[in-house]
Order: C-alpha cells, then sequence, then structure tokens
C-alpha cells in the first residue's frame, strides 16, 4: 500500500500549498516533480498529482523577506530549469500542463488568499528565472517529442512565443536551432491554422531579437525553403480570411529575407521563379501553370503583397544566377507597364493613391533590373516610353500626386516624385556606357529633351529648393555628361543652351555647400558636366569664355576647398588648349586684386604642408637628394613591382594636385607672372623644376630596386651615381637660386627702407622751414622794428634782382605798391 500512501500525501502537499509555493520549499516540491516523473513509468496514477503539481509552479511563487528573491535565485532558476526536463516524461497531459504553466508567467493572476507571513514574488520574478535557467532552449529542444502530437505541439509553440519575447530567450532557441526547426514543421497539418500562426510569430521574433544573418543561415536549407514554399503557396491559392492574407504576406517577408543571402537554395527549390511570376502576372497577360487559377483582389494585404513581390525583384536583381529568370519571365514588360500617365483609377482598381504608389515602386525596381537586361529594354522600347513619361512630367497636364508613400516623398501635388524615378532609370543604363542605349537616346532627343527638364527643374528652384530638386538636377547633369563625352556632334547640340543653363550653377553661392540637400552633388555634376559637354568642342568653348565662365572657375578655385580644387585644376588645364583660355586666366583679379599665378602658388604650398614635404622657413628646399617627396612616401619601404606596374613616384602624380598646378603655370608662362612676391619666386623656383625632380625620384626608385635584387656592374653604378648626381645637382641649383631671390628681396627691401628713410628727413626739414617761416610772421605782426628791418631787407632784395643795364628808350616802371604796409 506504499503507493496508495504516496498518492495520499502528495494531495495533502498539493493543499498545503494551493495558495503558492514558497521560494524556501521550491527545491524540494521540484524533487518531489522528478519523483513523480519516475513513478509514472510504473503507475499512470501519479499523472494527476504530477498535474496538480506543475499547476502550483504557474502561481506566484512566495517570499518571506525582500531579499528572497535574491536570496533563492540560483535555486529558482534551476528549479524553473527542471520543468523544460520533464518534457521528456510520455504524457500529454504533462505535458500541456508544463506549457501552460510557462504561459501562466506571462498572464501571472494573484490567488484570492496568500499564506500568512508571506507576500507574492514580482511580476516578472519567474520570466527573469525562466531566462537565467535557459527554459526556452530546453522547449526548443523538447519539439522533437511532440513532433506527430498537434495538441502538444501547438502548446509548445504557444509556450515558445510568450518565451521569445525576450533577446535572452531568443539567443537561447537559436542555439538550439530554433529557426530551421520551426520552418520544417510549418507545413504539417493543422486544420485550426495556429502551426503556421505561432511559428510565423516566433520567427519574426528571433530576427527581431537576435541576429538576422543568422537566423537566415538557420532557414536556408533547401527543405526549410521548401516548407516556407509550400506553405506561402497554400496560403495564397486557398487563404481568404484576411488573418490568411497577413500570414502570407509576413510569410513573404521572410522569404525575402532568404532571397537576399546568396547560400539560400531559393533558385533550385523553385520559389524564385514562383516570386518572379507572381511579380508580374497581373501586368503581364501570359497565362502560367504556376498561378493559375490565382486572382488577387484590391484589398488592403493584396496590395501590401504587390509592394513585397515588387521588393522581391529588387532583391533578386542583385544575384546574378537569378537574372536569367528574370529575363524569361517578362519582368522588364511587367515594370514598363507603369511608365505612362497616371489615369484616373476606374471601377473595382486601385485607389490613385495605392496606384501611385505601386507606380513608383515598379519605377524604382525598374532602375534595378535594368541594367541587368539591356537587350530586354531595347526590345521593349523603354527609352521612348521614359521620355515619353517625362515629357508628361513636365507638361501642364493637371495632375496632383499624394506623396504618401517612401517613394513619393516630395511629390505632393506634382510630378516630382515620377520625374525624380524616370531619371534614376535613365541613370542605371546610361551609367554602362552602352553604345546602342545611348545612340537609341540621343536618336529621339534626348540631349535637348533633358536640357528643357533641367531648366524646368533650375525655375522651380528659384521658387524653393528641396534635396528632390537637387538630385533631380544632378541626375539630369550626369545624363547629358555620360551623352556627350567624346562626341562631338552631342557637344554641338548642348553648346549654347546647355551653357547658359550650366553658368547658373558654377555661380553657386559656396555658403550652400554646406546647406545638406545636396549642393555639393550638383556643383560636381555641373562641373562634370562641364568637362564632357563643353570640353573639346571649340563652339561651345568659345561661348562658355564669353560668358566669362574661366572667372566662374577661378573664383570657386580660389575657395581653396580641396574637394573642389582637383577637379577645377582638371577642368582648366584642358581648357587652356584653347589659346583664349590663358589670356582670361592671365586678366582674372580675386580678392585684394589677387592674380591667378599667386593664387596657384598659394595652392602649391598648402598641398606641399598637407603632404608634408620638407621646406625651412622661408619655403626653400632642405633634402637636395629627394626634394618634392612627401612625407608618406619617405616611410614606404622599397618595393619591387612589375614593369607595366607604376612605381609609387608615379602613382602619387594622380593623388595630388601638383601635376595640375605645373601644367597650368606653364600654359601661363614662368616669365613675367604679375603679382607675386619673393616668397613666390621661392616657390616658383620648384614648380618650374617639378618634372626633372620626379624623373630624379622615379631613378631614385630604381636604384634602390635594383640594390634589393641584384649588384649593378661597375659602368651600370657608374651611370647611376652620375645620374643620381645630376638631381642632387639641379637641388642645389634650385636652392641657390631661392637663396638668390631672398637676397635680391632682402637688398631691395633696404633699399626702400633708405628711401623712406630719406623721405622722412625731408618731411621733417619741410616742417622745420614752415615752422621757421611762421615764427618771423609773427615776429613781424608784434614787433615795428622788427617789420621795418623786414620792409629793409625786402626793398633790397628787390634792387638786387633788378638788371643792372638800362633798356633804352623802354618806360620804366615802379614795382613799388604805394601805402602797402605789408612784407608779405
Amino acid at each position: 500500500d506504499l503507493e496508495k500512501e504516496q498518492l495520499k500525501t502528495l494531495k495533502k502537499v498539493v493543499r498545503c500549498f494551493e495558495k503558492g509555493l514558497p521560494l524556501k520549499d521550491l527545491a524540494q516540491i521540484i524533487e518531489i516533480l522528478n519523483l513523480c516523473a519516475e513513478k509514472m513509468n510504473e503507475q499512470e496514477a501519479f499523472t494527476e498529482p504530477l498535474c496538480e503539481l506543475i499547476k502550483l509552479c504557474g502561481l506566484p511563487f512566495q517570499k518571506k523577506k525582500l531579499s528572497d528573491e535574491i536570496s533563492y535565485s540560483v535555486a529558482v532558476s534551476k528549479s524553473i530549469a527542471q520543468l523544460g526536463y520533464l518534457m521528456r516524461v510520455p504524457s500529454s497531459q504533462v505535458r500541456i500542463q508544463i506549457c501552460k504553466c510557462i504561459v501562466s508567467f506571462y498572464n501571472m493572476e494573484l490567488p484570492r488568499k496568500l499564506l500568512s507571513g508571506y507576500q507574492p514574488t514580482s511580476a516578472n520574478y519567474k520570466i527573469q528565472m525562466a531566462e537565467s535557467g535557459g527554459l526556452a532552449e530546453t522547449l526548443v529542444l523538447s519539439l522533437a517529442l511532440v513532433e506527430n502530437q498537434l495538441t502538444e505541439k501547438l502548446w509548445v509553440l504557444k509556450a515558445l512565443q510568450h518565451l521569445s519575447s525576450s533577446g535572452v530567450n531568443c539567443r537561447l532557441m537559436m542555439k538550439a536551432q530554433a529557426a530551421s526547426r520551426l520552418c520544417l514543421y510549418l507545413n504539417g497539418v493543422d486544420p485550426s491554422g495556429q502551426l503556421v500562426f505561432r511559428s510565423t510569430e516566433i520567427l519574426w521574433n528571433l530576427l527581431e531579437h537576435t541576429s538576422k544573418e543568422e537566423v537566415v543561415n538557420q532557414l536556408s536549407s533547401l527543405e526549410c525553403v521548401h516548407a516556407l514554399k509550400e506553405v506561402f503557396v497554400d496560403l495564397l491559392m486557398h487563404g481568404f480570411r484576411h488573418y490568411d492574407r497577413q500570414l502570407r504576406n509576413d510569410l513573404l517577408v521572410i522569404a525575402t529575407l532568404l532571397a537576399e543571402n546568396p547560400a539560400a537554395p531559393m533558385i533550385e527549390s523553385g520559389f524564385t521563379k514562383l516570386l518572379i511570376v507572381l511579380a508580374t502576372f497581373t501586368e503581364v497577360k501570359i497565362p502560367n501553370p504556376l498561378v493559375k487559377g490565382l486572382k488577387l483582389t484590391y484589398s488592403y494585404e493584396d496590395f501590401e503583397l504587390k509592394k513585397l513581390l515588387f521588393n522581391v525583384i529588387a532583391v533578386l536583381s542583385k544575384d546574378p544566377c537569378a537574372v536569367q529568370l528574370l529575363s524569361e519571365n517578362d519582368v522588364m514588360p511587367a515594370l514598363l507597364y507603369y511608365v505612362k500617365p497616371n489615369k484616373k483609377p476606374g471601377f473595382h482598381d486601385w485607389s490613385a493613391a495605392q496606384y501611385e504608389e505601386l507606380q513608383l515602386h515598379a519605377i524604382a525596381v525598374l532602375a534595378s533590373v535594368a541594367p541587368l537586361l539591356v537587350d530586354k529594354y531595347l526590345s521593349c522600347q523603354a527609352n521612348t516610353l521614359l521620355l515619353m513619361f517625362l515629357e508628361w512630367c513636365i507638361g501642364q497636364d493637371p495632375f496632383f500626386g499624394q506623396g504618401n508613400s517612401f517613394h513619393g516623398t516630395g511629390g505632393r501635388g506634382n510630378k516630382l516624385a515620377q520625374m525624380r524615378y524616370s531619371l534614376r532609370v535613365l541613370r542605371s543604363v546610361v551609367s554602362l556606357y552602352d553604345d546602342a542605349v545611348n545612340l537609341n537616346l540621343c536618336d529621339q532627343g534626348a540631349i535637348s529633351q533633358l536640357l528643357d527638364i533641367l531648366k524646368y527643374a533650375a525655375n522651380k528652384s528659384k521658387e524653393k529648393e528641396d534635396a528632390i530638386l537637387l538630385e533631380i538636377e544632378a541626375d539630369i547633369l550626369f545624363l547629358l555628361s555620360a551623352l556627350c563625352e567624346n562626341d562631338l556632334h552631342r557637344k554641338e547640340l548642348f553648346s549654347y543652351e546647355g551653357v547658359d543653363i550650366l553658368i547658373p550653377f558654377i555661380q553657386m553661392d559656396p555658403k550652400k555647400l554646406y546647406s545638406g540637400l545636396g549642393h555639393n552633388r550638383l556643383l560636381f555634376s555641373a562641373l562634370d558636366c562641364l568637362w564632357s559637354c563643353v570640353i573639346g568642342c571649340y563652339i561651345a568653348e568659345d561661348y562658355f569664355l564669353e560668358k566669362q565662365g574661366i572667372f566662374l572657375l577661378l573664383d570657386l578655385l580660389a575657395l581653396k576647398q580641396k574637394n573642389l580644387s582637383n577637379m577645377i585644376l582638371g577642368i582648366l588645364v584642358e581648357f587652356c588648349d584653347n589659346p583664349k583660355t590663358t589670356l582670361h586666366i592671365s586678366t582674372w583679379r580675386g580678392e585684394e586684386d589677387q592674380t591667378a599665378a599667386n593664387l596657384l602658388i598659394q595652392l602649391w604650398r598648402q598641398e606641399e604642408l598637407d603632404l608634408g614635404v620638407k621646406r625651412d622657413q622661408y619655403g626653400r628646399i632642405v633634402d637636395m637628394k629627394r626634394p618634392i617627396v612627401s612625407s608618406f612616401q619617405k616611410q614606404q619601404e622599397v618595393i619591387p613591382v612589375p614593369a607595366n606596374r607604376p612605381s609609387f613616384a608615379i602613382m602619387e602624380i594622380s593623388e595630388n594636385i601638383r601635376a595640375k598646378l605645373y601644367s597650368l603655370l606653364c600654359k601661363l608662362g614662368f616669365e613675367k607672372l604679375p603679382g607675386l612676391s619673393a616668397k613666390d619666386f621661392v616657390t616658383l623656383a620648384i614648380i618650374q623644376r617639378y618634372i626633372d625632380f620626379k624623373v630624379g625620384e622615379v631613378w631614385s626608385e630604381l636604384c634602390a630596386e635594383l640594390k634589393e635584387e641584384f649588384r649593378p656592374v661597375a659602368s651600370d653604378e657608374e651611370a647611376l651615381k652620375f645620374i643620381s648626381e645630376v638631381s642632387e645637382d639641379t637641388g642645389r641649383g634650385v636652392a641657390a637660386l631661392q637663396t638668390e631671390v631672398l637676397e635680391s628681396q632682402h637688398h631691395r627691401e633696404i633699399q626702400e627702407e633708405e628711401k623712406t628713410y630719406t623721405k622722412i628727413q625731408g618731411i621733417h626739414k619741410q616742417k622745420e622751414m614752415v615752422n621757421k617761416s611762421w615764427k618771423n610772421f609773427l615776429t613781424r605782426t608784434s614787433n615795428y622794428e622788427a617789420l621795418k628791418k623786414a620792409k629793409r631787407l625786402q626793398e633790397k632784395s628787390i634792387e638786387a634782382s633788378r638788371s643792372k643795364s638800362k633798356t633804352q628808350n623802354g618806360a620804366v616802371h615802379s614795382t613799388d605798391i604805394k601805402g602797402l604796409g605789408t612784407t608779405v
């Protein structure tokens, strides 16, 4: 009768703790649970008391002191972990009760009566203990035990759904391969639909709380992808409830994440092809067995599905393996279906806002797909459709954009959003520099049309500048650059009208460059357009010079912005092939009457400062052997390179602006440059010998490489020594010239100082004479005797000045004025 006594005792225990288990007794209760679990193998009668005891674990634990929660935390976490291990008991009733117990952690209800002297633990205490005990991981592993029992499986999923609300549990679940286990069970038989719902919810929580890459990697097996595909198709074809459609869309998002992973067998499983067909079947009326009998409504969930399918196309366009499928399944015609003026939606159709959102989304996806399917793009006459659509965008047809989506930003009440994304499509295909695409565009008058759109956007910007308008302008400038580059006829088409439009962009207020709206990009696009569309065409170049364009470029260069200087100098060097350009450069004057030569030399000095080139306090050469070497170059070790690869000394030319500055000053000539100081002449002496110094650098590298691998023969060694001496002599010569310039300047300064001193002396002497004259005048006015004396001296002076020989037959006139009482 021992077992009967044990059962009675268990009932007493249950009655004793019906108000909740004290923390101090929990370890013993769990021990009793484990004993009951062992007894169940022999006697099923222990099932009910075991369930009752598990049920007690669902009630709030009882504590005597506030510190009990911390004191018993280790024991409690181990005890809760034991609940998970009890899932091994082969009893549906026990397993369900364990799951109910875990769910109650999250829906805690206080008992009506409490144990005297005790109070319940805090609401989150059990949840925290479950996390520290690793209950979630154990429960995931127990899924294998309930694989064929639907009810038990659903209860386990319900418990996991609650547990997965925390990041700690999600990480524990991922250790037990939760994502792949759940995905494999997705397509199990379940009339209630809870299996898919709960599994999907847990997968979402795993994606949210753990590494997305890790979840995707677990789902990337062929079995998981197949299971996901079957459930998705089932919901798509047979799910008619609002809830089914939402679930279908959730699964599609997970499928999209899988499509982003190249390792996921989406193509092998046929899922990729299915998604592509679904994305295009409403626009391209070609019967396909994959979607036979499928009809989409115009509900919000189906609208979301359509957008998600477009998004999948964009994701698949990044996978080279999927390009063939995109080509075979008419993705291009389906996306081009939306490249047409918006019409009023008909009955049982998308609303105006929904259609606009789909249209913009489709055109945005087209920008990703078009460069991959150039042949399809041309065969569908996409260039024609886009140019016609852009014509509508700047036309006067009434249209009020809703602008209420991500792609519709800034498009409320206008067609700017449509224009923006259409230009992005053109930009993506033109940037391929495919002759067929670009020729097709130009044959349809794209250059003239793009200039009209640019003028339209520029006028809009005058009213109110925003980031979208600036992006549109920058994209058009890029398109013009790509189309006109290396084609003289297209440059001539651009010339007059294009230059007139470009000038205001180059005249941009420098303060706008820091606005954050995109003026920087716009200015660079304008300079790039100038380089590609104007330079090389004398008609356009001369017109740009007439418009004082070189002055504008030098004004920009005078800002001394490093990111701008390189590009502007490149343009000026190219422009100097036109003989009229150097006169414009020489004529320019900046602030404080600065000349172009002075500006270029200042830029050289700043560049050398940034590069860490050694100079003394007067700007003279310090290192005679390597006068223009940067500090970075000096740090580089000698690395032998093949003959077909440029050495560091050569690569360095393209990494700074010194070569461009040298080229420009060569065009201007190094003699008779106006507006230069002695310091400028010191720097100019270095610039003038830039090529010689650079040649010396290359020989220096060559010598170092040879000594690393070979020992030159005597004659070669002598030749190399002579070459290095020549380079060093050049450096000494320049240093001597610099010293001579400085001494000459010092001598001139001394001469100027002496002249100034002499001038100051003369001024002081003059002041003394004026003071003496004034003093005499005051004496004569205040002392009568002095006045008489002055009068006598005056008369004597007059008499002495008269000629001694008298003029014959001439009248003699008196020089005295009678009655005059002054000597002034």
